[in-house]
């Protein structure tokens, strides 16, 4: 790095960079985009959808807790990751209906559908809940904000630490990055 945090507009009492700080505006562009994106102004899924999610990937293998989560994550593209505090009590009324059963192994619950469970799982005619509604309304645009932001963490790390000519070069590639943009939804 060039500067230390003080030097770059970095506040002590705030987290980030000041606006008008170097750095300061490719901030902004990132909350403004994460803005754009942000899930939790979205629909919530129901405790149903954690439920169906949870039988439906406990039909494929047994699995613990956590990687639940990151199945569902991964499935819907980034676009709903379910709490622990959805998933693990949900995992217990499983439980207690007689739907799975856990097994301990290593200090870790694994659990696994019973007949009951997987009569359940069958019966199901919904598809998954992450291919139901991943993303919005079209379905399908979980990655996008995710690569929105990840692009946004990209240039704003080349704007703290990058030379005059590597800012130039990501401006350039950001300005063909955002036509090219316009143009996939003028294709029609």
């Amino acid at each position: 790095m060039h500067e230390s945090y003080a030097g770059a507009g970095f506040s002590g009492g705030q987290r980030g960079f000041r606006p008008g700080g170097p750095g300061g505006s490719i901030w902004d562009a990132m909350e403004q985009l994460r803005g754009a994106f942000d899930s939790r102004g979205g629909p919530r899924k129901s405790r149903g959808d954690v439920r169906a999610a949870v039988l439906a990937l406990l039909a494929e293998r047994p699995m613990h807790g956590y990687q639940i989560i990151r199945e569902i994550e991964e499935r819907s593209g980034g676009a709903w990751k379910p709490s622990p505090g959805s998933v693990y009590p949900t995992l217990q009324l499983l439980a207690d209906e007689g739907l799975i059963a856990a097994e301990e192994s290593g200090g870790r619950k694994t659990y696994s559908l019973t007949e009951g469970g997987r009569a359940e799982a069958e019966a199901a005619e919904a598809p998954a809940p992450w291919e139901a509604s991943s993303g919005r309304e079209g379905g399908g645009h979980g990655a996008l904000p995710k690569a929105g932001i990840e692009l946004a963490q990209a240039a704003a790390q080349v704007g703290r630490t990058g030379t005059p000519e590597q800012v130039q070069q990501a401006v350039t590639v950001l300005v063909d990055a955002r036509r090219r943009l316009y143009s996939i939804l003028a294709q029609d």
